[in-house]
């Protein structure tokens, strides 16, 4: 197939752009010393994982489902964090994941000898108190009332016996520059523990292959840490990885003037790119600018009954036609992980598009995959 032949809507993911921003990652691996693994909670395309783990070292996973998935699919480092871990699937837990970092050391307590009996890595999520975050609270990790790490003040180092590890994560879509400032403020109020540590995961949230990503800075952190304190260091990009390496494909069902024009898509702002209601932002539109700049605007929107499916609003050169193809850019990552079937909304197929222009449709939805989940 073409881009043209195939369904809509359809998320499409460019395996030369895929490669490139591996290809960046593993070069920042290669010249650090550093470990990076794909965090699946940005981006879970599991008929790529071959290809990934032909560069990185391995996944995170935020649960059991994710942890499985990782071991399976890519089948190398396999990390995983969460906020409190349930009894009856902390054995499958320990059978896919080599390294298990606890929120709390009440989590240590509880699981902690389970781990060290299943010769497994154990580490501890620190919160720095280091808001990066402008206007994003519910992004910040840092935020006062966090439930995301273990403070200074309630930090408990004899329970240190065994960790090896020590986690933090407070960025989100961030440069380099917040990155060390994070970790003036992890050495100030931790950094005596982390001469006692064996690995130190700086989390996710860097944005390395965005344009203009401060990767010299990047890499300084990272050498500062490992020869500082003789530690493995760890990173956990999720949407770097496929970073602008992915279109949602969709077609024009209706327009039609009312305060302004409206065109409605057969995709869904709340169920096929819900980061655009919870984030928000405006996602880029290929052809179009902003609301005026060409003669013809619009006003977005999905074929929900919410009436807040709105995707935004674009000017366009020509007056949008039913049937006509649109393409927003930077939908591989948080889309195919958090989609959902609100009002019977069929999913997106999935399809990769390789070097020349073929593309190959890698998974197609149905009326079974709404009834399935109810």
């Amino acid at each position: 197939m073409r881009r043209e032949e195939l369904p809509t809507p359809c998320y499409l993911v460019s395996l030369p752009d895929l490669e490139k921003n591996l290809r960046l990652l593993k070069g920042i691996m290669d010249r650090t010393g550093c470990r990076i693994l794909l965090a699946q909670k940005a981006f879970s395309m599991y008929s790529l994982y071959p290809l990934i783990g032909s560069y990185l070292s391995g996944t995170a996973a935020s649960g059991l489902f994710e942890a499985r998935l990782g071991a399976k699919e890519m089948g190398k480092e396999n990390h995983i964090y969460s906020p409190a871990y349930k009894e009856e699937e902390f054995e499958e837990i320990l059978s896919y994941c080599g390294h298990i970092v606890f929120n709390s050391f009440a989590q240590i307590e509880k699981y902690g000898k389970r781990v060290l009996d299943a010769g497994k890595s154990m580490g501890i999520r620190i919160n720095p108190q280091c808001s990066m975050q402008e206007g994003h609270a519910v992004y910040d990790p840092c935020a006062p009332g966090s439930r995301l790490g273990v403070t200074r003040e309630r930090f408990r180092p004899e329970l240190l016996e065994g960790v090896e590890g020590i986690h933090f994560h407070t960025l989100c879509e961030q440069d380099a520059d917040d990155l060390k400032t994070t970790l003036d403020a992890v050495e100030e109020k931790f950094g005596e523990y982390l001469y006692r540590m064996k690995w130190v995961n700086f989390g996710g949230g860097h944005h390395i292959t965005r344009p203009g990503y401060n990767i010299g800075l990047l890499e300084e952190c990272i050498r500062h840490i490992r020869e500082k304190y003789r530690v493995t260091v760890y990173l956990e990009p999720g949407e770097a990885v496929a970073l602008n390496a992915g279109v949602l494909l969709t077609k024009v069902l209706d327009t039609f003037s009312q305060d302004g024009g409206i065109a409605i898509l057969d995709a869904s702002a709340a169920c096929h790119m819900p980061d655009v209601l919870e984030m928000p932002y405006r996602p880029p539109l290929a052809g179009s600018r902003e609301a005026g700049e060409y003669p013809y605007t619009y006003r977005l929107a999905g074929p929900t009954c919410l009436a807040g499916d709105v995707i935004g609003t674009y000017s366009f050169d020509h007056p949008l036609s039913v049937g006509e193809r649109l393409e927003f850019g930077d939908m591989a990552i948080y889309t195919m992980v958090k989609n959902n079937t609100f009002n019977g909304m069929c999913l997106p197929a999935i399809a990769v598009e390789r070097e020349h222009g073929e593309c190959e449709v890698v998974k197609a939805f149905g009326y079974e995959d709404f009834k399935m989940r109810l």
